[in-house]
């Protein structure tokens, strides 16, 4: 059978496992890897609050998915704009499926019961499954029972939010990938700054490789301070 993708699917491929920060996440990473390889859980449910990188981990076991000649499918929910149940017409068929934000179909029968079909049709296959969401499983306020059950099966994985050590560290990492140095120094300042989600710094990372380049400048504090200041002058 066909399978539907839905107008919505947002694949990226360079959201992969190498260059995520592990922080103290390294063995929910082992456990994603060992999913996708086929040698380790079949169902995995991991959740966390926003931006602490659910989606990057997701897209990541779908692009390992590719790398290992395996079919693959990200679709991340969204409260206002739920897509038709239909678009899960034939997915049983792909070997890693990967749901992100799936306490978003909660309270909708038609979803419910479509989702309860699916998971068991694909469960037969022998597939694996990811589900992602910002809260246990056990929490998300599912009206079918059976699918409730369901979505307490197999491992079920926390993020561990980054310390601010970890997120220094990881916006030297990110800077580094990106190809700009971005001393210990300089990450303490923006982390003292700035918004500390991680999520609005990635953001900012990317407005001050462009500033760099542009005033061919190396990010020094008071650089830093002088391009802060105009964003907000903005």
């Amino acid at each position: 059978m066909a399978v539907q993708i839905p107008l919505q699917f947002e694949f990226r491929a360079n959201q992969t496992f190498a260059n995520f920060f592990p922080g103290s996440n390294q063995e929910i990473i082992d456990h994603l890897q060992n999913c996708v390889a086929g040698t380790g859980e079949r169902y995995i449910f991991l959740w966390a609050k926003a931006g602490q990188g659910k989606s990057h981990l997701l897209q990541a076991c779908c692009r390992e998915a590719q790398m290992q000649n395996c079919s693959s499918f990200y679709f991340s929910f969204h409260p206002s704009e739920l897509p038709d149940p239909a678009m899960l017409a034939g997915l049983d068929e792909i070997d890693i499926i990967c749901f992100d934000n799936i306490e978003h179909i909660a309270g909708q029968q038609n979803w419910e019961q479509a989702f309860f079909h699916f998971y068991n049709q694909h469960r037969e296959q022998g597939h694996k499954l990811i589900l992602s969401a910002d809260c246990p499983p056990g929490e998300i306020p599912i009206q079918l029972p059976d699918l409730k059950t369901r979505l307490n099966w197999g491992l079920t994985l926390k993020i561990q939010p980054l310390t601010d050590s970890d997120r220094i560290a990881a916006l030297c990492f990110k800077a580094d990938q990106m190809g700009f140095e971005l001393s210990p120094q300089a990450g303490r300042f923006l982390l003292t700054h700035h918004d500390r989600d991680m999520a609005s710094l990635w953001v900012l990372l990317d407005k001050l490789d462009r500033a760099s380049l542009a005033a061919k400048r190396k990010l020094t504090v008071p650089f830093l301070k002088k391009i802060l200041a105009e964003n907000r002058a903005q």
